[in-house]
């Protein structure tokens, strides 16, 4: 055995190599753990709004204005409401909104950011152009005006959400695919004869597909801030529906009276929603691309 092949079997079996591979193993672990939470403390959240729709419209005036306590643990509001069943019924339906929204915002980036790069200079520039107006304009305020011009209500909010989230993860799709056709086995497909579309259904979509994954899931959190934000200011859902940003709207003027619980854990639980989110998607892209749980 000569001494090359000696020295890099010793430094594979050497204790910082075994070190760093456990450490490897550990982290990829760890975002294996926190993803399955983060999945099952969602669809949980989802499923309980769902399950207490009804129960959270209730009214009695009789346990009005009720501070938390062991029988309602996110106290009542003015008119008697369980705070919590409403704080539930109000994720489920952000998380809702969330997951239409984002898919349909993150649909519309992986198809413009794939025609952008394949289809030619004069579709890269339309499309070019159309993802520099988007994120030219305030973010918040083009989102008002899609969801005001659609009537606002549920279809407006996921209208002008989906239409205003996609550019960021366009570009990214579009700087892959454009690396990507220059590499020798997609030229080597294009002389044999295949035609961009099906280069890009064989090739390159599974290429993409881990971004895209990624991108999708870190769409999430955008979609139900933004959601909230526009409810909040009037311009998304109705009043009628149990809604975060409805919540928090509400409760603004009865903050001066005392009544903290009507804000806190509505705006506590909106903020847990939305980190679980972010660390579900950062959870994937570590066991979508090993080599990141060491940057």
């Amino acid at each position: 055995m000569s001494e090359g092949v000696m020295k890099n079997n010793c430094s594979k079996g050497s204790p910082g190599a075994v070190e760093k591979q456990r450490k490897r193993l550990n982290q990829r672990q760890k975002a294996r753990l926190l993803l399955i939470f983060s999945v099952a403390f969602l669809a949980v959240t989802a499923i309980l709004g769902v399950v207490l729709h009804d129960a959270a419209m209730v009214t009695d005036f009789s346990r009005k204005n009720i501070a938390p306590c062991l029988k309602y643990p996110f106290g009542t509001d003015w008119l008697g409401r369980n705070m919590f069943y409403r704080t539930l019924t109000g994720l489920s339906m952000s998380i809702l909104i969330g997951v239409l929204a984002a898919g349909v915002s993150a649909v519309m980036a992986l198809i413009l950011g794939i025609c952008a790069a394949t289809l030619g200079k004069k579709v890269d520039s339309a499309i070019s152009f159309a993802i520099d107006t988007v994120m030219g304009i305030p973010h918040i305020l083009l989102l008002i005006l899609i969801s005001y011009a659609m009537g606002k209500g549920l279809k407006g909010v996921i209208a002008g959400v989906a239409l205003t989230h996609w550019t960021s993860l366009a570009r990214l799709i579009r700087g892959e695919v454009m690396q990507l056709r220059e590499s020798e086995y997609i030229q080597i497909a294009g002389k044999l004869g295949l035609g961009k579309w099906e280069i890009a259904k064989k090739h390159i979509v599974p290429h993409v597909l881990p971004q895209f994954i990624v991108g999708l899931v870190l769409l999430f959190p955008h979609a139900i801030l933004h959601e909230s934000s526009i409810t909040f200011l009037g311009f998304g859902l109705s009043t009628e529906q149990p809604a975060i940003g409805v919540i928090l709207s509400e409760s603004m003027r009865y903050l001066i009276m005392g009544k903290w619980w009507l804000a806190v854990f509505p705006g506590m639980m909106l903020v847990l929603t939305v980190v679980l989110f972010e660390k579900g998607g950062t959870a994937i892209r570590q066991l979508l691309d090993p080599g990141s749980v060491h940057k």
